[in-house]
């Protein structure tokens, strides 16, 4: 079986989702879209790969808006059109974070600033613990998603929806795939000064993660799991 991972830069990598689809039979083929030279800089030219070679594709997270046309250029419109292609096509898509923003907005929903960052381990409330556990789940975002027509949300918290599922594909916005290295990544670059300015000590967020380590695998493990076995597995 072939996933399409769409890694959108350097830093924020498949990561505990990656690792559990391999466990699981999964051979990953990782497009990393704007490289380390340009992330300060993303609106580069891409060309996505066609949808239709792949059983799964994952959507991985973003250090900047899926709205925000000027800084990302024209890749976002490409990344846009594959998604919306897998979901007509009944290609089960996995969208975490700002990957899950680009599902909502393929599928005809949008993304707007959300009333307050999210940055560190929260607990969310969910409609199906079985499929979406409460977590904690790792956080760092700026925006939210609003559902397209027809979407079932599974999951929210005070600043808005944390999980949904549209047909044979789900969204998250939390990080179920982080690890310690890419936090340091996100911190090291950029990421600490962020945190700071909004109240978070970055020195106490590794801390955490580091004692979360073990728990965030099984939660990882256990939405990866579920997305397989009762979202993308499900019947037309």
């Amino acid at each position: 079986m072939r996933a399409l991972v769409i890694q959108h830069d350097h830093l924020t990598e498949p990561g505990l989702v990656g690792a559990r689809l391999v466990e699981r039979g999964y051979g990953l083929s990782t497009v990393t879209v704007v490289p380390e030279q340009r992330h300060h800089a993303p609106d580069v030219v891409f060309d996505f790969p066609d949808a239709a070679e792949w059983d799964l594709v994952v959507s991985l997270g973003a250090p900047w808006s899926v709205y925000d046309d000027a800084a990302l250029g024209s890749w976002i419109g490409g990344e846009l059109a594959l998604l919306r292609k897998a979901h007509h096509l009944g290609i089960p898509v996995l969208g975490v974070c700002f990957g899950a923003q680009a599902l909502t907005t393929a599928l005809g929903g949008s993304v707007e600033a959300s009333p307050r960052p999210e940055i560190g381990w929260t607990e969310i409330d969910t409609y199906d613990a079985s499929l979406v556990g409460r977590g904690p789940w790792m956080q760092w975002h700026y925006d939210r998603c609003v559902l397209p027509p027809g979407a079932e949300e599974l999951a929210r918290n005070e600043v808005g929806v944390q999980a949904f599922r549209v047909g044979r594909s789900l969204g998250v916005q939390f990080h179920p795939e982080i690890t310690m290295w890419m936090l340091r990544g996100w911190l090291a670059n950029g990421g600490e000064q962020q945190a700071l300015r909004h109240g978070v000590d970055p020195g106490q967020l590794l801390v955490r993660s580091g004692d979360l380590e073990a728990t965030a695998r099984v939660n990882a493990r256990h939405l990866v799991d579920g997305f397989l076995d009762r979202v993308a597995g499900a019947a037309d």
